[in-house]
């Protein structure tokens, strides 16, 4: 960002620290700082007077500087919590009031902005976390998600849209960043062109997104940005909040309706010219030689070269971790992280001999395909949480653990607190859905559980609701579903013994 920018970024900070003071006192209310301080990257916790710093990172892009600035920042404000979202950014949690704004200023060094991170914003932009090192991958989409990102940043001030705008970049391989069904989802082709899918979204009302383009010009992309921007804000509901986001322009316009709406304007922001954009592809100027087996060690398209997976439980980055990372990375030559949307970590352009060393050092990472479910952070720290979805997911691996299950037993689970759907739970083969359910004419705290879910490239699908259960009885149902198809395992179990599945789901619903 340029100098001129960041000028009135510090201005802005300055500023919100004198409403997070009011907001203190009770001067503001709860609703309106909200309203406030989400544009800034920040909202006060379910226990108001302690908050949650979202920083933003293009892509996931956690360089070696910016683990430095986490490290730092942990030490210095006693950081207890820290949380990697679905969103590829990483929350700061429990901060006192004081420490917010610095903490934001600080960031700023290491080229980390959380202007927009919440509210009524484009929020982070997203890429495929390997994206540049991934085999197989059209092309390395990294450096479009971040000049996106600073082309939104420069217009922030300039537009007031009726919610949140989402945009992912597919390499082609893997889409976990859910580009079909995003505000905006740009596909990489292998004829070197994007294809784009619009006004998708989870959530109340999840929609697909519609395919409006199959071979947009890497240099156009931020013409079909602005695009998006302009008939959000010509044809979204800025009345009625549920109904404020992209999807909801399906319902409005008609799938056609809304195509022909966005392409218009598309051809009218070309005609206008200023937003071509040249990116110049980054190659990474290392190779290496020997080789490593191990689950966690991925191979990457550069001869010799690998990527460490890292998946802490329910993405809760344990707060010396940063600093343990650091010392480790700071001396290898092209290494850096990448945060992903399934809240894991990847330690990417390393050669054998140096996985093993991070290997090592991440030897609590999760092991098992259900150790590597997603959780939002929950009701006991989420203002909008109706369950707590980090307690479910600790019982549930603890009980599954005691169990002996074998790995493939049980899918990843995808759990979210609430219909936000933060986790993306309509996206996974078993989803978590808090609410609650009625015993005795009492409200009881519940999950609704959702089947058939799949973010597979190509062949995404959401899952359907299957039964509403206690949350006390979750933990107890996952494991007697993982003994019955233990032997088989889950993906074709649950296929080919539908009925025996629905069975034991009613025993519990």
């Amino acid at each position: 960002m340029n100098e001129q920018w960041i000028k009135t970024y510090r201005s802005e900070i300055g500023s919100f620290q004198d409403t997070i003071s009011a907001f203190q006192k009770g001067d503001i209310e709860k609703k309106d700082y909200k309203g406030i301080s989400g544009g800034m990257g920040s909202y006060a916790q379910r226990d108001p007077s302690v908050h949650m710093l979202r920083l933003r990172m293009p892509g996931g892009r956690l360089t070696v500087e910016r683990l430095g600035f986490l490290a730092d920042t942990v030490s210095k404000y006693g950081v207890k919590r820290m949380k990697l979202t679905t969103c590829e950014t990483v929350q700061l949690h429990d901060l006192p009031a004081e420490q917010v704004t610095p903490i934001m200023e600080g960031a700023i060094d290491v080229g980390i902005y959380c202007r927009g991170g919440g509210g009524d914003n484009p929020r982070n932009v997203m890429s495929s976390p390997l994206s540049g090192v991934q085999k197989g991958e059209a092309f390395d989409v990294q450096p479009y998600a971040e000049a996106a990102t600073e082309y939104l940043l420069s217009i922030c001030w300039d537009i007031q849209m009726p919610r949140k705008l989402k945009i992912a970049f597919c390499n082609g391989v893997d889409d976990c960043v859910h580009s079909a069904f995003r505000d905006m989802g740009f596909l990489a082709q292998a004829d070197g062109t994007f294809a784009l899918s619009i006004a998708g979204g989870l959530g109340n009302n999840h929609r697909m997104g519609v395919p409006v383009a199959d071979a947009i010009a890497p240099q156009d992309v931020l013409y079909y940005i602005r695009a998006m921007i302009d008939t959000f804000c010509a044809h979204g509901n800025y009345e009625n909040r549920a109904k404020a986001r992209t999807r909801y322009m399906q319902e409005t316009l008609g799938a056609d309706g809304l195509k022909a709406a966005f392409l218009a304007n598309v051809e009218k922001r070309k005609a206008e010219g200023g937003l071509d954009l040249a990116v110049e592809p980054v190659t990474v100027d290392k190779a290496g030689d020997g080789e490593l087996t191990d689950e966690r060690a991925i191979p990457q398209k550069q001869t010799g070269l690998y990527a460490v997976e890292y998946h802490p439980i329910g993405g809760i980055l344990p707060v010396e971790k940063p600093a343990e990372l650091y010392a480790l990375l700071k001396d290898i030559p092209g290494a850096e992280c990448r945060v992903a949307p399934n809240e894991t970590l990847y330690l990417i352009n390393l050669t054998a001999v140096e996985a093993k060393k991070v290997l090592a050092a991440t030897e609590d990472s999760a092991r098992t395909i259900f150790e590597h479910s997603v959780a939002c952070i929950g009701a006991s720290i989420c203002q909008q949480g109706v369950r707590d979805s980090q307690s479910l997911l600790r019982a549930a691996v603890q009980a599954v653990r005691e169990a002996g299950l074998p790995d493939g037993a049980l899918p990843r689970v995808v759990i979210s607190g609430c219909p936000s759907s933060c986790a993306a739970h309509q996206a996974g083969a078993m989803g978590f859905q808090g609410c609650v359910k009625p015993v005795d004419g009492k409200p009881q705290p519940a999950f609704k559980l959702f089947l058939g879910g799949n973010d597979t490239l190509g062949t995404a699908k959401f899952g359907e609701p299957a039964a509403i259960i206690l949350e006390k009885n979750i933990p107890a149902l996952l494991v007697e579903l993982g003994k019955a198809a233990a032997e088989l395992g889950w993906g074709r179990w649950s296929v080919e013994h539908a009925a025996e599945r629905d069975a034991i789901i009613a025993r519990y619903a």
